[in-house]
């Protein structure tokens, strides 16, 4: 039930009493005092306040004489509070999202309205480059996990006052906030209305993973296609760029990351360093991307084809026919490694750093020369398979990589089942699940070249010079 302050301090203490139990939690702490003979209290969350800004307030409150006291808690706001974020609050229910959200709440005798005095702080790690998104020259800060960081760092960029930082929540009881960052001049109105209706209607009892759990709500019953739908990045200058361009990003509290909508397949593929290093530079990066990345695919799948019919090698490529005994069908070694390298990309996730060495060591004794010499694995198929494994660390979407995974597994299985004519249809059920995905916004996933634009594709696959992009825009 949604019930409502008072004047009275003494009914305004038993509901905040009511509300939040601060006998029974320890870090919920009720701070007494009188205010020019008026009995206040602060209700705060220990650690997530300024104690110097309290302190300051505090000595502020003691120098109120009576005759000096408003009788409007508006005036007492305007006039005796030397803070800038102060909000005054009626609800409960705004009670309790803004005390739990770290804000401290103060009270005091004849005001039925609370003061909301955001001088809260979170513990936050430094801005550090993420890990997986390194470039070789530009930004080395990244997003952490405060998403008042987060926001600040793209504020940092974009010096526009379209720029909107549009701020809401989800989650029953994490009520976990939620920014959609856009250009108010540029971002499709129907497309943002239309985020904004789903982030509305989400029912969850809390966003436990962050930007993964708000993903999933957003685009509900589409787990079976495995191509992404959203580009993530920890790059704030990944995102300001996203923003400019006419996207919508979602900064989600406790995540480094951030959702970049909509999303095709050409976007997911473009990287910082595209854009940090000269146009033709950044275009044959871009362009060896896409090849490394459609070679990942095939390449297995091609030789084991190969393999199955020996008369359609060319001459140059006889080598490749495997000329050692094969103990374990080709198929069977392949679809055998790319599990044993998610179970090596597994044992590296869970290994303490300092045995990381050690296990990197083992594993390539045992899955080198061991493994081929044991008779379990030729040599080719150890070659290809290192290929593979290297090529899907060319993008830095985990998610688009599983997703070739994927299709790379169903193409080996047709083609070891059904030779040519399962390789066929591998191929164009690959095709289909990348060209039947749809991006939230309902464009094409492969657009622009489904449908067909040619001057956003070559945008797409070449980097321009900035002064064109100007020229262009």
């Amino acid at each position: 039930m949604n019930e409502q302050l008072t004047s009275s301090f003494t009914q305004n203490q038993k509901l905040m009493d009511d509300l939040f139990h601060p006998e029974l939690n320890y870090d919920l702490i009720p701070r007494n005092f009188i205010v020019a003979e008026r009995s206040a209290c602060f209700y705060m969350i220990d650690g997530l306040n300024k104690d110097d800004v309290l302190e300051k307030i505090m000595e502020g409150f003691f120098a109120i004489t009576p005759d000096k006291m408003p009788q409007n808690v508006q005036r007492f706001s305007e006039r005796m509070i030397p803070y800038g974020e102060v909000d005054l609050i009626k609800d409960s229910s705004e009670l309790i999202t803004s005390l739990l959200s770290g804000v401290p709440i103060l009270i005091i005798d004849g005001y039925d309205q609370a003061l909301a005095i955001d001088f809260r702080t979170y513990p936050a790690r430094s801005v550090e480059e993420p890990s997986k998104e390194k470039v070789l020259r530009g930004s080395k800060d990244g997003f952490v996990e405060t998403i008042v960081f987060n926001t600040s760092m793209i504020r940092r960029r974009i010096r526009n006052p379209d720029l909107v930082m549009e701020i809401t929540s989800a989650g029953k009881s994490s009520h976990t906030d939620i920014v959609l960052s856009y250009m108010k001049q540029r971002v499709d109105p129907h497309f943002l209305e239309n985020i904004r209706k789903r982030i509305s209607e989400i029912s969850v009892d809390a966003l436990t993973m962050n930007c993964e759990s708000l993903a999933e709500t957003l685009c509900p019953h589409h787990w079976i296609n495995p191509f992404p739908k959203y580009k993530y990045t920890e790059r704030p200058d990944t995102a300001a760029s996203a923003i400019l361009e006419g996207s919508i990003v979602l900064l989600v509290d406790n995540s480094p990351s951030a959702i970049i909508l909509p999303t095709t397949l050409f976007e997911l593929t473009e990287e910082a360093n595209d854009y940090y290093l000269p146009p033709i530079t950044g275009t044959y990066l871009r362009l060896s991307r896409f090849l490394v990345n459609i070679i990942a695919l095939l390449l297995t799948p091609t030789w084991l084809l190969l393999l199955q019919y020996p008369e359609w090698i060319p001459q140059p490529l006889s080598f490749i026919v495997v000329e050692d005994a094969i103990n374990v069908p080709i198929l069977l070694q392949l679809l055998i490694l790319e599990f044993a390298i998610d179970g090596m990309k597994l044992a590296a996730l869970n290994t303490p750093e300092m045995l990381s060495t050690p296990l990197s060591v083992i594993a390539g004794i045992v899955l080198g020369d061991f493994a081929s010499e044991s008779g379990w694995f030729n040599s080719e198929t150890m070659l290809y398979m290192a290929f593979v494994a290297v090529a899907n660390y060319s993008q830095a979407s985990y998610e688009l990589g599983y997703a070739l995974k994927f299709m790379r597994i169903i193409l080996l299985v047709t083609t070891g089942l059904f030779g040519v004519y399962g390789y066929i249809g591998g191929i164009l059920f690959s095709f289909a699940a990348i060209a039947g995905n749809k991006t939230l916004s309902g464009i094409g996933y492969l657009y622009p070249l489904i449908p067909f634009n040619g001057k956003d594709l070559l945008h797409r696959l070449f980097r321009i010079s900035l002064e064109d992009a100007r020229k262009n825009s």
